[in-house]
């Protein structure tokens, strides 16, 4: 299969060179040219050139449309670093060294590299994640499991009330989770629907026949069934929010209250909020209180600590998930993210 792709606009002037300078920071060892391999990352390359990952689009020069619609960048690809402006050039052995300009790319079922690792949040892509109260009840849901077992995985049978012969044979199974509730506004941001694994439809009928295909939690009678949507993986340029963002973290995947590097977290912040996917955050912990002395009966707070950095792969209405993509000390359940 054939697919055309438009690569993005490398504007000749958004930022002078000494605004540019001033906001783009070089590592110290970047290399002059570096060639794109299979397995790369737009965050991972970024890293190579710079010292703030998320300032890629300054690099690249892109405006905010192109951040939204990135340019593809491919294993074989050659990035040239231009210390003058500082900014990267594209090599393509198709063409010479240019700025890129609109031009059409065909390529033979090729793979443009993403921006995070997809073994990071590929599983999470395709799942609702985040649910309104009562979301699951009209959904399918196991009655029987294989032998009245009383919890099931890869490989076992179960039956299920309620599915469709036309919804297809593919098939997630969930549990309704906890609410989700802002800290600062006590507002129910939402519910989460924990996901349990796969299982593909082998009999039709009422009750109908499902196969666990994948179990990363024990399944039981009771559970319920979504109908697996078709996975896709969005590749977004990092970049930091335009406007101010202060937002807590109100859950991990897993229920853990301490987490680390590659935990995902849920922020109490959505696209109402405009979160976009690809925003970069930085994590803060909030600075103590303690006890002042030289004032008698006084206090101070401590400044807020920066820590870390998320990533946004995904939004909903009021809920965002992100990825923890750099800590230098675990991250606590309500801790602060805000503009890197």
């Amino acid at each position: 299969m054939r697919k055309t792709i438009i690569t993005a606009v490398l504007l000749p002037i958004l930022f002078s060179a000494a605004a540019l300078a001033d906001t783009v920071r070089l590592q110290d060892n970047a290399p002059d040219r570096y060639t794109v391999v299979k397995g790369d990352t737009l965050w991972g390359i970024s890293g190579r050139f710079l010292k703030d990952p998320w300032k890629w689009p300054q690099l690249w020069k892109m405006n905010r449309k192109e951040i939204k619609n990135p340019h593809r960048i491919y294993p074989g690809d050659v990035l040239v670093l231009d210390r003058n402006g500082p900014f990267l050039r594209l090599v393509r052995t198709e063409r010479p060294t240019v700025k890129l300009s609109p031009k059409v790319r065909v390529e033979e079922d090729g793979h443009a590299i993403p921006s995070i690792s997809p073994a990071d949040i590929g599983p999470f892509l395709s799942q609702p994640l985040v649910i309104e109260e009562n979301g699951l009840d009209k959904a399918p849901r196991i009655v029987r499991t294989e032998e009245s077992r009383v919890l099931i995985g890869t490989g076992n049978i179960a039956y299920v009330e309620g599915i469709k012969v036309e919804d297809g044979d593919h098939w997630q199974v969930y549990r309704p989770g906890k609410a989700l509730v802002d800290p600062d506004t006590k507002e129910v941001l939402g519910y989460q629907a924990i996901y349990l694994g796969n299982a593909l439809l082998t009999r039709d009928g009422e009750p109908a026949t499902v196969r666990i295909t994948k179990s990363v939690e024990e399944i039981n009678v009771g559970d319920r069934l979504v109908q697996a949507p078709p996975v896709g993986f969005p590749s977004y340029v990092p970049h930091a929010p335009e406007g101010e963002v202060k937002g807590r973290i109100v859950a991990a995947l897993g229920g853990i209250a301490e987490f680390g590097q590659n935990t995902i977290v849920a922020i109490n912040k959505g696209s109402r909020d405009q979160m976009e996917v690809g925003h970069v955050l930085a994590l803060y912990r909030a600075g103590e209180t303690v006890k002042s002395e030289l004032n008698a009966g006084g206090t101070l707070t401590l400044p807020d600590e920066r820590y870390g950095l998320v990533f946004v792969f995904r939004t909903f209405d009021k809920v965002s998930y992100a990825l923890v993509v750099r800590t230098n000390r675990p991250v606590q359940l309500y801790d602060y993210v805000k503009n890197p």
